[in-house]
């Protein structure tokens, strides 16, 4: 039986530990033939810089052979069903494929239609499992207990399947979970909520800021996204000399999200999670292959 990852429960904690141990070895690992021969395909129905390449370096730096179809001219433009590129792919006898989709649920619906390991890269606003993992990842490089830490998530809460599977992992591993957002970004939680960001800077050990989700809205809910950063952009004279650390999934909205200067804050680790999402894309890898 194939393993999968769809979402972030799909691993038990005691799992999840492992997987960081493992990620930690892979930080410094530039090339090893430990999946050689193995093939990875990528199909992606929606744009991706970081997690597409960061999935592809992974599969690369551990010998994988890598195969990334363009969609837009694959068959399914044509009118292929998803189940029938599903067929065709496992045709193809990969070992994994990697999946984005604008639908929810889509990555589920291929796992039960091939006899490969299926990867969630992100479906519709339902969830994104490596980078929820990568995110705990890097903000346990800061905290290596992070029971009782706070957080608090900003912004487009409502339409982020980064933000459901933080959501679900954080809480999992005890860590206090704030939601940030004004009432129209604001999911129906359980969660301690605000709506206003300068009243919960002070309670919180991490920031993670989310891109606002013009496309998954309906119709425009800022005349301008200046608008919106007027209350919930980090910035600078917010976070002050706070023992604090800043995150994002990206793309960053400069000066949206977050300003220009708390980018280049050394407590801003945006990039610390690009670097550690290959790190840990390899050791899902190795987990699901191996």
């Amino acid at each position: 039986m194939a393993k999968h990852l769809i979402n972030s429960r799909d691993f038990s904690v005691d799992e999840i530990v492992e997987l960081f141990d493992e990620a930690r070895e892979f930080l410094d690992v530039q090339s090893s033939d430990l999946l050689n021969g193995k093939l990875i395909i990528t199909i992606f129905f929606e744009n991706s810089t970081r997690t597409l390449s960061s999935f592809e370096i992974a599969a690369k730096r551990l010998g994988c052979e890598v195969v990334s179809l363009n969609v837009s001219k694959s068959s399914t433009s044509k009118g292929e069903t998803l189940y029938d590129t599903a067929a065709n792919l496992n045709a193809m006898s990969p070992h994994a494929i990697v999946v984005r989709h604008k639908n929810s649920g889509v990555p589920q619906i291929l796992s039960n239609h091939v006899s490969c390991s299926i990867i969630n890269g992100g479906d519709g606003s339902h969830a994104h499992p490596t980078q929820a993992l990568l995110d705990l990842f890097t903000i346990m490089q800061i905290h290596k207990d992070v029971k009782g830490k706070k957080i608090a998530i900003v912004g487009d809460i409502k339409n982020s399947r980064v933000a459901n599977s933080n959501i679900e992992l954080l809480t999992r591993f005890g860590m206090d979970v704030i939601l940030v957002a004004p009432p129209h970004f604001m999911p129906k939680s359980g969660l301690k909520k605000s709506y206003r960001l300068e009243d919960v800077v002070d309670e919180v050990d991490v920031l993670m800021s989310l891109r606002t989700q013009i496309e998954r809205h309906e119709q425009p809910i800022y005349a301008s996204l200046k608008d919106y950063a007027s209350d919930y952009c980090i910035t600078k004279e917010m976070i002050g000399d706070r023992d604090i650390i800043v995150m994002h999934p990206g793309p960053v909205n400069r000066n949206i999200d977050i300003d220009d200067e708390v980018l280049s804050d050394p407590r801003c680790k945006v990039l610390d999670q690009v670097k550690n999402g290959v790190a840990l894309r390899m050791a899902v890898l190795k987990k699901l292959l191996i």
